[in-house]
């Protein structure tokens, strides 16, 4: 498991034209560079090299099924929220080849070959704490037990959280509400703060590692002051009374337990397409399925692990039928394996509030409104109880 220094924590100031030095000081380190910019009509992440790559001016408006990039006002760097993917598919890639075979030319022997495991080291510039909260969720999965996923634990060992504070909520996101934000409190090399005034674009930066620490030296920076730290703080907290959702989490693994056979699911699952979007787009899902492809010839075979989604009737077949057959099933488990059953296997909910589930969904279906909806219904019947005393 990855290890942070606890006793940084010191507070620099660099203008918005020295991040092109973070730039290069990742790359002479010899991290790869991931980062947000805009391809499709959307904010994605994906391999970049300089600051012009970044999405320079764009913000995002999502409400339930429904995302648009837009034109701000101003220059930020860091001006959106998040969009459709999120830094799983580079720690726990969407395709994964495990191992490949080869028939030998007398076709009497099969070896299987070593499989070439190229995982550079990365830097993921940008990640906010929604996305920093899963990927520890993804850590408790993968790494926190007995067996551990060995390309996943080097993914991660050698990969480098430079976050950016929030300073806007969208309209599907509710971290608040699930204490994973919107503030990025640890598990960071860096952690900026954009700010913007009529005179100065700047950045406070609040140094988490050694690493990091090693980073800001090859920056040109000030010491922040007492002003420039509230500041930081400031914004976040303006964030935190923005959030389009919240969800109520007290007493969610029982609430949802207690209410296996609500009529809800069936009225969710009505409208619910059950294509999965949600677990593809969600940062903290994490089941595969695997593949085996052969060539024509039959001389050569490939063993591929895949995304896979609890939506998909194939995910739940076992000896001659699927488990979960109708759309209010496949509803039912994700959810409550998002929000109870993950609480019984991993000790925390899965769900970190980035929305992500809400705003691609076709329909938009909101897991906070399913979640209000059992929740006051059941207070409505001990309401009714009461008063029939």
């Amino acid at each position: 498991m990855r290890s942070f220094a606890t006793d940084v924590g010191d507070y620099a100031v660099i203008e918005r034209q020295q991040i092109s030095c973070l730039f290069e000081a990742l790359t002479k380190m010899g991290f790869q560079i991931i980062g947000p910019t805009v391809s499709e009509e959307a904010i994605v992440y994906d391999v970049i090299t300089s600051i012009d790559d970044l999405p320079i001016g764009y913000t995002d408006e999502q409400h339930e099924g429904y995302y648009r990039l837009r034109r701000r006002d101003d220059k930020a760097l860091f001006g959106f929220t998040v969009g459709p993917h999120s830094w799983k598919r580079f720690l726990h890639p969407p395709m994964l080849r495990l191992w490949h075979a080869r028939r030998a030319k007398d076709g009497t022997d099969f070896q299987i070959l070593p499989e070439p495991q190229e995982i550079p080291r990365r830097a993921f510039v940008g990640v906010r704490s929604c996305d920093l909260h899963a990927i520890l969720i993804q850590d408790r999965v993968f790494l926190g037990d007995t067996y551990t996923d060995p390309l996943y634990q080097e993914r991660r060992n050698t990969s480098c959280i430079i976050a950016i504070q929030c300073g806007q909520a969208g309209g599907t996101c509710f971290c608040a509400s699930m204490q994973t934000g919107p503030r990025v409190t640890s598990d960071f090399d860096l952690a900026l703060t954009e700010l913007l005034t009529p005179q100065r674009h700047y950045f406070v930066v609040e140094i988490g590692t050694t690493l990091g620490a090693e980073l800001l030296q090859a920056i040109p920076h000030a010491k922040a002051n007492e002003h420039d730290i509230q500041q930081s703080y400031a914004m976040s907290e303006r964030a935190s009374q923005q959030m389009g959702k919240q969800m109520e989490t007290a007493d969610i693994k029982d609430l949802l337990y207690r209410n296996l056979e609500h009529p809800r699911w069936e009225q969710v699952a009505s409208r619910c397409l059950t294509c999965g979007n949600c677990t593809m787009v969600c940062p903290t899902c994490f089941c595969t399925t695997v593949e085996d492809t052969t060539d024509l010839t039959g001389t050569q075979a490939e063993h591929w692990q895949k995304w896979d989604s609890c939506f998909t009737q194939d995910f739940s077949y076992l000896h001659g039928g699927s488990v979960r057959s109708s759309p209010t099933s496949r509803y039912r488990q994700w959810m409550t394996h998002k929000l109870a059953t993950w609480i019984d296997q991993f000790g925390t909910s899965g769900c970190v509030g980035c929305g992500r589930c809400i705003t691609w969904c076709p329909v938009g279906i909101d897991i906070t409104e399913e979640v209000r909806a059992i929740r006051e219904s059941e207070q409505s019947v001990k309401e009714e109880d009461t008063q029939e005393l």
